[in-house]
């Protein structure tokens, strides 16, 4: 994601009512790094999740095409790095349905790209802690989504 300018985020800052300036410098102060990103997302992205989602997709696609799948080090180090950027972006979202929206299609993103994660304890955890991760997101929503998602989750499981 690209962060916008210190002049576009004041412009678009003078628009916002005080109550939602309070709102956004308070979440805002619970992150040391990254404010430019955070704010580019609160102020411009936030209102249309699923464009933001897929931009995700988009550049978790991006970071799979470069994975150097001959040496399972280098993998399981570009693996960890793509995961970082998606945590990164679930984080700004504090939305359940992204998370387990990004998460599973990291997940989907490893199967597809025929990376021997069994090979690898290393790796074989990570894909197992991201499952993990789902399932505590599906926990947290309604009936209905659990269920499609869970649903999806099924074909991920060994």
């Amino acid at each position: 994601m690209k962060a916008a300018s210190a002049q576009e985020i004041k412009q678009q800052l003078k628009t916002l009512s005080p109550s939602q300036l309070v709102e956004i410098c308070l979440r805002l102060s619970r992150f040391k790094k990254d404010n430019k990103e955070l704010l580019t997302y609160l102020l411009f992205e936030a209102g249309d999740e699923s464009a933001f989602i897929g931009n995700v997709k988009k550049e978790i696609d991006a970071e799979f095409e470069d994975l150097p799948k001959p040496n399972l080090y280098l993998t399981k180090k570009s693996l960890r790095k793509v995961l970082r950027n998606t945590a990164k972006q679930i984080r700004y979202t504090g939305s359940a349905q992204a998370e387990v929206e990004l998460l599973t299609y990291f997940c989907r993103m490893i199967r597809s790209a025929g990376i021997p994660i069994k090979d690898s304890p290393v790796l074989t955890n990570l894909y197992r802690q991201q499952l993990k991760k789902v399932r505590a997101a599906i926990a947290t929503m309604h009936e209905d989504l659990q269920y499609d998602y869970l649903r999806a989750l099924k074909g991920l499981e060994d």
